[in-house]
């Protein structure tokens, strides 16, 4: 059993995945950022590797995203940073991000060096699932990491059972077809969501886009396992020095309490 499939069987509810930017808002503060979201109480880290067109990001994570680039980060670099994570941070790891940047390194050799950091999982949303199927799929499944599929309101019933069956981990369902980041009223989305309640999945469900707060964080919870906040987290540790990085976390985390 994967640490992710682990929590959601010890934990089951009220699961808070936040999204960091590596390399954000400094090159090294990627595992300072890390240690104080376990620190703080987060359930589940989901990293962002930096690229210069991420197709699902919203603005304030582009713009996390354009700063970690230039501050200098890239795979190799990341796979540097994380090479002893382990040490320090028990919480389950996924690495977010996009094909093209994967390809160039080498598919295998990224799921090699994820698998041998200690990284859990990976979400890679343009990542088509006939290519999963067909070539990606079983090299993830060779290093054993968890693969998180996405499903939105548009998705059809017999897409998101498909989906489901190939995810390990949870499956992570967007509240709308934007981007991140944007105000969405949640309730907008009851019906999707309640579908997706009422459709027994293999695997647990987390809510992201738009989750921004303790309201829409319960509100999100009420319908799935849990939410993911990556946009609201951004801004709070945006400029921050190394000293700030622990305070400023542990006061975003806690006002969702």
């Amino acid at each position: 059993m994967s640490r992710i499939q682990e929590l959601f069987r010890r934990k089951g509810k009220n699961i808070l995945n936040v999204y960091c930017t590596a390399g954000f808002p400094a090159l090294d503060s990627t595992l300072a950022v890390m240690k104080a979201l376990q620190q703080s109480g987060a359930d589940m880290i989901e990293l962002g590797m930096p690229y210069s067109d991420p197709l699902a990001d919203g603005p304030v994570i582009q713009a996390s995203s354009t700063e970690a680039l230039a501050n200098g980060m890239t795979l190799a670099r990341l796979f540097q940073q994380l090479k002893n994570f382990r040490n320090a941070v028990e919480l389950p790891v996924l690495l977010m991000g996009y094909m093209n940047p994967v390809l160039q390194y080498g598919f295998e050799n990224f799921c090699r060096d994820a698998a041998l950091a200690g990284v859990d999982g990976l979400i890679l949303p343009d990542l088509p699932m006939y290519e999963f199927e067909r070539e990606y799929g079983p090299l993830i499944t060779k290093y054993k990491l968890d693969f998180v599929f996405l499903v939105t309101p548009e998705t059809p019933e017999d897409r998101i059972r498909k989906l489901d069956a190939l995810s390990t981990g949870f499956l992570y369902a967007v509240s709308s077809s934007s981007t991140t980041g944007k105000n969405k009223d949640l309730s907008d989305q009851a019906e999707y969501f309640s579908r997706l309640k009422s459709m027994n999945l293999r695997n647990p469900v987390l809510i992201g886009f738009g989750i921004k707060d303790k309201e829409s964080f319960a509100k999100a919870c009420s319908y799935a396992n849990g939410a993911i906040i990556g946009t609201a987290f951004i801004k709070a540790v945006e400029g921050a020095n190394q000293d700030e990085i622990e305070t400023r976390t542990k006061n975003f985390l806690n006002s969702l309490n």
